[in-house]
């Protein structure tokens, strides 16, 4: 496999950062001028880009609350879950299953020292640098066979993640690969953008700030994605959409990032941002 994008370095902090533009876009605190700068460069070409990542946030949320709730599921691996934020993965799982193992993956040197500084007294917990495009270094790391017995059934989380791996990066072969070594009763859950003008706005902006840019595609494209899976109820969707739950409010966002209201004064969906959730049989 063609790595045209290396792995971040520590030493990359004069770059904006995929991790840290996310992190700012949901209000949080660890990043610099320079991805603020690239996510209002982002907003600017594409308003609603803002809600679009708070509602990809959401859907996380409401997976891991069905994976660990009526899926059963009490082990997650978490590839490419950036910064420590809200609502992580292992707080909504431990609300349920307070026994559930989660490993976070990332390959940035910056969410790796925050996650291990964070989650350095937890035995349910670890983080793994390594990169999604190299399947098999993310399931043989040690952490990784730490925490996850390959044995029981397993979730893996892919939100917004396939959307940063190029057609020519062969991005089904990777999903098949982290499949194979799922036992039956283990699930995958994808969020990934559609191919449209406002997409294709963001992704000039990632090019022009030397940030990772991401290859939106069609909806067709990416439920095949889910090709040998059993897609749960409602099937793939727009991700604001999939299991709605008006008793989860909206992640806050940046004060000084506008927001888009419909006439009634709600907040505007997203119709660009596809989620869904697949069983292996």
């Amino acid at each position: 496999m063609n790595l045209r994008r290396p792995a971040p370095t520590a030493n990359d902090l004069a770059l904006p950062s995929t991790a840290r533009i996310y992190d700012y876009l949901l209000g949080g605190h660890e990043n610099y001028k320079v991805d603020r700068e690239a996510a209002k460069n982002m907003v600017a070409a594409v308003p609603d880009s803002p809600t679009a990542v708070r509602s990809n946030r959401a859907f996380l949320y409401r997976a891991v609350r069905f994976l660990a709730g009526e899926a059963g599921i009490t082990q997650f691996i978490d590839i490419g879950s950036g910064l420590p934020t809200q609502l992580n993965v292992h707080q909504v799982a431990h609300g349920i299953r307070p026994d559930a193992h989660v490993v976070y993956v990332d390959y940035d040197p910056l969410v790796n020292a925050f996650g291990n500084a964070l989650l350095s007294t937890s035995e349910t917990v670890s983080f793994a640098r390594r990169d999604l495009r190299l399947p098999g270094e993310v399931l043989g790391d040690p952490q990784v066979r730490k925490l996850i017995d390959f044995d029981r059934p397993v979730a893996v989380l892919l939100i917004a993640m396939l959307q940063f791996i190029d057609e020519d990066e062969d991005p089904n072969s990777i999903v098949a690969q982290l499949l194979d070594a799922l036992p039956s009763g283990s699930y995958v859950a994808i969020s990934h953008v559609v191919d449209e003008p406002r997409t294709r706005a963001i992704a000039e902006v990632q090019q022009r700030a030397n940030t990772h840019a991401w290859t939106p595609r069609s909806a067709e494209r990416i439920r095949r994605f889910f090709d040998g899976l059993e897609l749960v109820e409602p099937g793939l969707s727009v991700a604001c959409r999939w299991r709605q739950d008006p008793d989860i409010p909206m992640l806050p966002r940046p004060a000084d990032l506008p927001i888009l209201l419909n006439p009634d004064g709600t907040e505007q969906d997203v119709d660009w941002l596809l989620a869904g959730i697949g069983r292996k049989p």
